[in-house]
């Protein structure tokens, strides 16, 4: 049970309300883990969460049966966001391999370790509404959009997920990046390109890093010494 095409991306942010059993929490991400499912381990700064699992699978039925385990588990859920890796209308017309790379995305890309999440959508009010435009308009939107980015190339991996009809915006934002500051840098040039400067309202934006597993996740936030 899954999308016709690419991944479920999956973004969970929890916070501990009891006292985890250790060894569950292995069996849930080892379980989890398998040459089909992707789990990337991010540890949070701020007060968003504790730890961020994103999960990437085709199974629903895997997704789910993990958010139980860990929320049955002396977890709290403190935040999600639900979204399918997509290609995007206006990237139709590039090479095959490059359209697998976006729909099977393989992560975290090794020495990005710097990462952050935010949800968009594209405005629709009196001023400034991106569905009245045509699609020659969107498209050189877009593509400016994208030269930006690319001036990125080799500091920050992009992931945008699209989440229309499954969560509160149109779209996911997955950044990693080699450090803190080419996040900043990025989402601050990106802001003065025209597609988002007029066209793109924001959500909340989650800042943390990539770590290894999830024995990093336990020793960084001392779990290890919390065991029913």
């Amino acid at each position: 049970m899954g999308p016709t095409t690419g991944l479920m991306v999956v973004h969970l942010g929890v916070k501990i309300y009891g006292a985890p059993n250790i060894l569950r929490l292995k069996e849930a991400c080892e379980k989890f883990t398998t040459d089909e499912n992707q789990l990337v381990y991010i540890s949070p700064i701020g007060s968003h969460s504790e730890a961020i699992f994103m999960l990437l699978s085709t199974d629903l039925v895997a997704i789910k049966k993990f958010q139980r385990d860990i929320l049955s588990n002396g977890f709290s859920l403190e935040f999600s966001y639900v979204s399918i890796t997509e290609v995007s209308e206006y990237a139709q017309f590039m090479p095959d391999h490059l359209k697998n790379t976006r729909l099977y995305p393989k992560l975290p890309p090794v020495g990005f370790n710097s990462w952050c999440f935010y949800p968009m959508s594209k405005r629709r009010n009196k001023s400034y509404n991106w569905y009245l435009l045509d699609y020659e308009a969107r498209d050189q939107l877009m593509r400016s959009h994208g030269k930006v980015g690319r001036k990125f190339a080799g500091k920050v991996v992009q992931l945008v997920t699209g989440s229309t009809g499954i969560d509160d915006f149109e779209w996911g934002v997955t950044l990693f990046a080699k450090t803190p500051s080419d996040l900043k840098e990025v989402v601050y040039e990106m802001r003065y390109d025209e597609a988002s400067a007029k066209y793109a309202e924001f959500g909340e934006f989650i800042f943390g890093f990539v770590v290894n597993s999830y024995e990093d996740l336990i020793e960084l936030n001392g779990w290890a010494t919390i065991v029913s």
